[in-house]
């Protein structure tokens, strides 16, 4: 006798994510790797003024002060800029993608699998250059801080899933 409930497993099928991503910016230098070349900036710039400042040039060693600041405020606001995440998760029912900003503010759009379809913009001499999500009238980029062939493994392997969703598998 077939019965009008859903059984727990069931919900637990279609609640299961089929597939998700967490999608970080990219950092070259690691966190030890900028101290070590904050440590010899540091010192090329006392060793580049010293000279300077013995023959009474005494500002110009301001100057070199200058610069590594500079260099140190631009790489604390990449690695600020590094907290920032974007998260992709598809479930046979629903598919949500939340975006973080460095600050921890938090932007959702929740779409209908089988309403959403992946756009892709390549261009034939840089690769992927736009990787976005449409469903109706909503129109959301994704993976905006990955490399065009990072984005292109990313494309491959969730628009296999979105596909697998939409014919019920």
């Amino acid at each position: 006798m077939a019965s009008g409930k859903a059984t727990l497993g069931e919900i637990d099928r279609f609640g299961r994510p089929v597939f998700s991503a967490v999608i970080r910016p990219h950092r070259s230098l690691s966190l030890r790797g900028f101290r070590i070349l904050m440590v010899l900036v540091c010192l090329v710039s006392c060793a580049a003024s010293l000279p300077f400042v013995i023959m009474g040039f005494w500002p110009v060693a301001g100057f070199f002060g200058l610069d590594f600041l500079g260099l140190y405020i631009a790489f604390r606001v990449s690695y600020r800029r590094g907290e920032a995440f974007e998260f992709l998760e598809l479930t046979p029912i629903r598919l949500l993608f939340r975006k973080v900003s460095p600050r921890g503010e938090v932007q959702d759009w929740q779409f209908n699998p089988l309403w959403t379809r992946l756009d892709r913009e390549v261009d034939e001499e840089y690769g992927m250059q736009h990787l976005s999500l449409t469903s109706r009238n909503e129109h959301v980029e994704i993976a905006r801080d990955l490399s065009p062939p990072e984005r292109e493994t990313l494309a491959e392997a969730f628009g296999r899933a979105l596909a697998d969703v939409k014919r019920g598998h």
